[in-house]
């Protein structure tokens, strides 16, 4: 076990999946000799090469469509947004080619594709660069969505990402990627985290904070000072995969707890947290002793003011506001 950055950890993915199957490709903007926007994709292309880590025109659409292409051809490309708010350009390939192929096929034709790239806000880059559409991509059947919150779960659940034979579109957080974290070694074995099954961050028993991505360490952070000065013991649900979804871990945390607070940096209207509030609503009802509460972005385009933006997401002050009152 050693204490990697977030970005080293799913370039550590790459390069392992890379060696492992050489069907495996990287595509996207500035991915190659620049080492990625955001370096995750660094000394990749020096050590596989240009047919293995490809640099793309500026041209979502164009990319996109190619790589979902190349993916029914038996290619397991890797594709990066640079922002995921770029998705809207390519949203024909990504919700009507990619989520589709495989059915209208009769499953003779699979799209074993990774769509990946930053989907947050707190960056201070504008509406147009802040979007979150985990909850948008989740909504179409044949698509599979995952946000880790930590180094390990983004190397785990990217080597997952690649070896599915769907397509699996990962959010991830630019505040993320200098995180560090610990991470199995790879001596250590595979370490591969398998989508949809979510995982416990903090044990608890007084109410469960249910959240995904970033959010997830603004709910550990918030916990901590619920237990030390208001002796609240939250418990944190780390979601990691947005569909599947662990609807178990969801109903059984909150049976324990009673009491829910849901964390989702995406906006509150037909949000994750809204779908995980029917479904507690519906599962574990008999056993909530208040109301279900949420914590979302306030509901309007990103603010480009990096001091109303930080207060436009979740932090770990509102959500112990919130927890105080139902608890």
């Amino acid at each position: 076990m050693r204490e990697i950055e977030y970005r080293d950890a799913l370039n550590e993915a790459f390069d392992e999946e890379l060696a492992r199957d050489e069907n495996v490709v990287i595509m996207g903007e500035e991915v190659a000799q620049y080492n990625g926007a955001y370096k995750v994709t660094k000394g990749l292309w020096e050590k596989w090469g240009d047919k293995r880590v490809v640099d793309t025109p500026i041209s979502e659409a164009g990319f996109i469509g190619m790589g979902i292409g190349a993916s029914m051809l038996g290619i397991r490309p890797v594709m990066e947004l640079m922002f995921w708010s770029f998705h809207s350009v390519a949203f024909d390939q990504l919700v009507n080619n990619a989520a589709c192929v495989r059915y209208m096929s009769g499953g003779l034709i699979n799209v074993p594709i990774v769509m990946r790239g930053p989907a947050n806000g707190g960056t201070n880059v504008g509406a147009t660069h802040c979007h979150t559409p985990e909850g948008l991509f989740a909504a179409f059947p044949g698509l599979k969505v995952c946000s880790p919150a930590t180094p390990s779960d983004a190397k785990g659940l990217m080597k997952a990402a690649i070896r599915d034979n769907d397509p699996v579109y990962v959010m991830e957080n630019t505040l993320l990627y200098g995180n560090r974290g610990h991470v199995p070694d790879p001596s250590e074995g595979d370490h591969v985290v398998p989508l949809g099954k979510a995982d416990i961050k903090r044990e608890g028993s007084d109410i469960s904070l249910i959240a995904h991505g970033r959010s997830v360490l603004h709910c550990l952070e918030a916990a901590e000072t619920l237990q030390s000065e208001h002796g609240i013991n939250a418990e944190v649900v780390d979601l990691r995969s947005i569909r599947p979804l662990d609807q178990d871990a969801i109903i059984e945390s909150v049976k324990k707890t009673n009491r829910a607070v849901l964390v989702d940096e995406s906006k509150p209207f037909c949000g994750v947290s809204a779908q995980i509030t029917t479904l507690i609503q519906e599962h574990a009802f008999d056993y909530l002793d208040a109301p279900i509460k949420r914590v979302c972005t306030i509901d309007a385009p990103a603010i480009y003011s990096k001091h109303i933006e930080d207060e436009q997401l979740p932090n770990a002050r509102r959500i112990i506001e919130k927890v105080l009152t139902i608890a």
